[in-house]
């Protein structure tokens, strides 16, 4: 699940402006398509510019926010109509029909942030390292280990591990489980996902079962290592302490 950002002068919501979303579940947010407004925008994996009823507007937009420096990708709305004068300098990423259905929809959305994650794999060889507590899954090896010992993970446990490594704290459902790492066109039910976490939870060992934890009638969630929570606590004291200490040396 992709937090996108949706810029539209529309009164609409999102759903109406690109009917194709209400069938994903990604977390959307709308902010008025306006240069003032990425100013306090919040962080987002992919922008989609709103260029059904002021095509040059949303032009001038997308031109706007390349010269901000953002390397989020940016899709530009268009109705059939406006696809014959969109050129390459525009500055978007891909163009896309308002009335495109779900699977085009979703598929482009992949595809533009998959481009960018690779762009940031080559200018960072670390980048498809995914490290949380003492657990290391490597993307680009498809190998995982805790500590120093690897774990022989199937392909589906690997892939659940990392998407939940990759969102430390955050809790998902079965179903948002099923769909980000079973992919929408798996029929099956949400046993799946209790099954393939129990034996993550066996090949991670006693002692480190609990990192995938159980939320009551809601899903999973990656636990964060209690040392580096400690540890962020220590930062925060000692850096509350130094504060507090320079206030009395002035005072």
């Amino acid at each position: 699940m992709s937090v996108l950002l949706l810029l539209t002068n529309a009164l609409q919501p999102s759903a109406e402006v690109l009917p194709g979303l209400a069938l994903l579940g990604h977390q959307v947010k709308i902010l008025p398509a306006e240069g003032s407004a990425l100013l306090e925008a919040p962080e987002s994996d992919l922008l989609l510019v709103d260029g059904r009823q002021d095509l040059a507007h949303a032009r001038d937009l997308c031109r706007l926010i390349r010269t901000t420096g953002t390397d989020v990708p940016v899709l530009l709305v268009a109705t059939e109509g406006g696809l014959s004068v969109v050129t390459h300098d525009w500055g978007m990423d891909d163009v896309l029909l308002h009335t495109c259905g779900p699977a085009e929809l979703e598929a482009r959305i992949k595809l533009a942030i998959g481009r960018l994650t690779a762009q940031r794999e080559a200018a960072d060889p670390d980048a498809h390292v995914i490290r949380s507590g003492e657990v290391i899954v490597d993307d680009a090896t498809y190998t995982a280990k805790i500590g120093k010992r690897h774990l022989d993970l199937t392909f589906k446990e690997f892939e659940l591990l990392k998407f939940l490594a990759q969102h430390p704290g955050r809790v998902f459902s079965r179903q948002q489980l099923l769909q980000e790492v079973w992919g929408y066109d798996y029929f099956g039910g949400t046993r799946t996902v209790d099954v393939h976490v129990r034996r993550l939870r066996a090949k991670l060992g006693p002692d480190n079962e609990t990192l995938i934890g159980t939320v009551r009638n809601v899903g999973y969630r990656f636990v964060i290592p209690a040392k580096e929570t400690t540890n962020s606590v220590a930062e925060v004291a000692e850096v509350a302490e130094v504060a507090e200490a320079s206030e009395h040396s002035t005072a």
